[in-house]
């Protein structure tokens, strides 16, 4: 046996449709196409769901992005530390417990409104300027951890 004497087996191989060769084929004229409208022309547009409304107008628009990386701080404002007592050590803990700040895990941010009377050491995880500028006025420490 020999390569040239290799052949595929009967019927594993068709004969390629030769369409718009004529009557005689069985394929001329419209060549299988029926007569005239979209499928007898050229391709459907993309996205066609027959006449259905298309995915891409059914779903909203939505606009921008939601940036993952962004650090979502719980504030909490100098006005809000008077209730502790002067030369109190106030962090993320102590702010939980008077209820001053959510017991979620986010990064506590001391904001500047209001006075501050009371000498504190205030330890958090970021101040605005005017905060820190109020706490030490007041005699106290704004510590960053």
């Amino acid at each position: 046996m020999k390569l040239h004497h290799l052949k595929p087996a009967p019927g594993a191989h068709r004969k390629r449709t030769r369409v718009g060769r004529g009557t005689g084929s069985g394929k001329g004229k419209t060549s299988g196409r029926g007569s005239k409208g979209t499928y007898a022309r050229n391709t459907l547009p993309r996205g066609f769901e027959g006449g259905q409304m298309p995915l891409q107008r059914r779903l909203p628009k939505l606009g921008g992005f939601v940036n993952r990386n962004r650090v979502e701080f719980s504030p909490v404002n100098v006005e809000r530390l008077n209730a502790f007592e002067s030369g109190a050590v106030v962090d993320p803990a102590a702010l939980a417990a008077r209820g001053l700040v959510r017991k979620r895990r986010a990064p506590v941010k001391i904001l500047g409104r209001g006075e501050l009377s009371t000498q504190l050491t205030v330890r958090a995880h970021a101040f605005s300027a005017s905060a820190r500028s109020k706490i030490e006025q007041a005699g106290g420490q704004a510590e960053v951890i």
